[in-house]
């Protein structure tokens, strides 16, 4: 069973570092296991109501002084549209996504910098101020 390192952003600021094994864009819940869970801990169900974003990771750490380049590299071969996000509380991440659907929630995004500690995020679109593929 694949498990996703996830980082999930609430809109009030709150963060949850854990995994996921059963993530799906189309539900408004998923399964969702704190990092410091001791082994064979119950699944927790969260609800995607309320938050900002789903932060796909490869490490938990992360480089907190790590400035994430808000433009793509020039000889990268892109897949997907280019897309800019502005959300609520200012944050912005560029990226691609293969699909901005209208009647979704929400939506995917490869950020632009390849040295992000982000894989992908799947963006609520509740908490988007501005979105705009350029």
């Amino acid at each position: 069973m694949i498990q996703d390192k996830i980082v999930v952003h609430y809109e009030d600021g709150r963060l949850l570092k854990g995994v996921t094994t059963n993530f799906v864009p189309n539900k408004d819940f998923f399964h969702f296991i704190p990092m410091d869970s001791p082994p064979g801990s119950k699944l927790l169900e969260l609800r995607t109501t309320g938050l900002k974003g789903l932060f796909f990771v490869k490490e938990f750490s992360g480089n907190p002084n790590y400035n994430e380049k808000k433009e793509f590299d020039s000889p990268k071969l892109l897949v997907g549209r280019k897309i800019r996000v502005v959300f609520k509380d200012g944050e912005l991440m560029v990226g691609t996504t293969d699909r901005y659907p209208l009647d979704s929630p929400g939506f995917f995004v490869v950020p632009a910098d390849t040295n992000s500690n982000n894989e992908s995020c799947f963006v609520v679109k509740s908490a988007t101020q501005q979105v705009s593929l350029i």
